[in-house]
């Protein structure tokens, strides 16, 4: 089988024990058999869509693309790679429920905030997250939050948990 993975779900390709794929951003059937990429990403080709926003979410997505790679890792062997990132292990192993209300401008943001332990309220809010590319769009002018978009940020799925985790973290 012929794998083919978007630049963004490189890594989770790699960890879950694939050595011989393409990487192309917008994958066609041409490129490979499978395409493994994010779950929003739309593609006229067999694919096995991810999420990697969260911690639990890179989780479940090495565990189920190692599968198809047929090294099934168990457990211990995934939270392995949380080992170097602090915030990553954090709240991979950890619920949080904070007091703090937040207007989200982004579904991949609203699995972000949820993880943090952040409530989502559209009416009644401490603070507005939204995503880079939609800075024009924000009609909030106080307690604005702007977290780095997937073509802003690190490919590596941990470094960019590290990043957006740190700055919502900062509004605790």
């Amino acid at each position: 089988m012929k794998i083919v993975t978007t630049p963004m779900c490189e890594e989770i390709v790699k960890l879950a024990g694939f050595s011989d794929y393409t990487v192309n951003k917008h994958p066609t059937s041409e490129d490979g058999d499978l395409a493994i990429l994010l779950s929003e990403s739309k593609v006229e080709m067999n694919a096995m869509p991810i999420k990697i926003n969260t911690p639990r979410q890179v989780f479940e997505s090495i565990k189920e693309v190692s599968k198809i790679a047929g090294s099934e890792l168990d457990d211990e062997e995934i939270r392995s790679f949380f080992e170097d990132y602090e915030l990553s292990k954090k709240y991979l192993i950890s619920d949080f429920k904070r007091d703090v209300n937040v207007k989200v401008y982004s579904e991949f943001l609203k699995d972000i905030a949820l993880d943090v332990g952040f409530n989502i309220d559209s009416e009644s809010f401490d603070y507005v997250i939204y995503p880079d590319y939609l800075k024009d769009n924000v009609m909030e002018t106080e307690n604005l939050v702007e977290i780095p978009s997937h073509n802003s940020i690190s490919k590596n799925p941990f470094e960019k948990i590290e990043v957006r985790y740190a700055i919502l973290e900062n509004l605790i």
